[in-house]
């Protein structure tokens, strides 16, 4: 199997545990990923969520880069509205200029959190519908070209850092064909749409300066150990305590036994939260290899985004470590 595989890392929280710890897990994996042939390691900006601790995406980023060599390091993504293009423009240079050659730019529309915290961000409940707009101007100050008279990004480094769009619905499709921009598709907790989605952006692409051909990244879950019944232990244990954790949202004295959760998964009204994991490779070395290579055949991908959800530290670096030994691909980024 030739595919590039890349990591998504969501800097999770575990009960009992602090960000800080969470800081020193996603070293950990980036330097796993890094020796064991992915391309690059994205982050994703989620807000007033007590058990993720990437919500300040850029800042996470440069203290990755400081403690890796060459692997690349991103936003998986950054949710545009959230932000004047310029502010992430200057915080993007700045990454860019440190780390020269490390940095990519993944863009998303949605809040990345709920209706109260949009109003904390100061975010206008209108600002998803100027996306397109406001990524024309981003790439504007990023690549010394602003569309607005007399106003530049500084820094700027020397080199164009890229941007992806992020998505999980056809519109992200359609704005990156139009813009000629790689796609990632978030299969790896919204699979519904991928074909669809992945079938406009191939048929609709038009090539710009940045890309020439399409290019297609999609999200996979993924569960490697050495053996095949610890690795679908782990998916039992990490997939169980996060239908718990939605149930109870934080809820003190709402609990539920493994087998209630199991139970509520099974059902039709546990269908969707079930579903949303649909694409996941579970097993050994040799099981998820061939999971992913018929997943990117399926899904018609250039590159492959990882999430590992082992709920031990130590499982999920291996995880990296396994998924990294049987599919990465050495190649220059896109």
């Amino acid at each position: 199997m030739s595919i590039a595989l890349s990591l998504l890392d969501l800097a999770p929280i575990p009960a009992r545990s602090t960000a800080r710890e969470s800081f020193a897990t996603s070293v950990a994996l980036a330097r796993a990923a890094e020796r064991s042939g992915y391309r690059r390691v994205w982050y994703a900006e989620h807000h007033n969520m007590p058990t993720i601790a990437s919500s300040a995406t850029s800042v996470l980023i440069g203290y990755i880069a400081t403690q890796t060599e060459s692997i690349r390091l991103g936003s998986g993504g950054i949710m545009l509205p959230n932000h004047s293009p310029m502010v992430i423009a200057e915080q993007f240079g700045t990454l860019a200029s440190l780390f020269p050659d490390r940095i990519d730019l993944g863009l998303g529309r949605a809040p990345g959190s709920d209706q109260n915290t949009q109003l904390a961000l100061r975010r206008d409940p209108t600002a998803a519908d100027t996306f397109p707009q406001d990524v024309l101007e981003l790439q504007g100050f990023l690549s010394g070209h602003s569309r607005i008279p007399g106003v530049e990004a500084v820094p700027r480094a020397d080199e164009i850092v890229p941007l992806y769009i992020l998505g999980s619905s056809l519109f992200g499709a359609q704005l990156a064909a139009r813009l000629g921009l790689p796609y990632a598709f978030a299969s790896h907790f919204a699979p519904d749409a991928l074909t669809q989605a992945v079938a406009v952006y191939r048929d609709t692409f038009q090539p710009s300066a940045q890309l020439a051909a399409p290019y297609v990244i999609a999200g996979v879950n993924v569960f490697a150990a050495d053996d095949h019944d610890a690795a679908v232990q782990q998916k039992s244990v990490a997939y169980r305590a996060r239908t718990r954790a939605m149930l109870t949202r934080g809820a003190r004295g709402m609990n539920f036994t493994d087998a209630e959760i199991d139970e509520f998964l099974a059902s039709p009204n546990g269908a969707q939260l079930a579903g949303m994991t649909r694409y996941t490779a579970v097993g050994t070395p040799s099981e998820v290899r061939d999971y992913l290579a018929a997943f990117a055949e399926t899904a018609q991908a250039d590159e492959l985004i990882t999430a590992h959800h082992a709920s031990e530290v130590g499982d999920r670096v291996r995880s990296v470590e396994l998924t990294g030994r049987v599919v990465a691909a050495v190649g220059n980024p896109q």
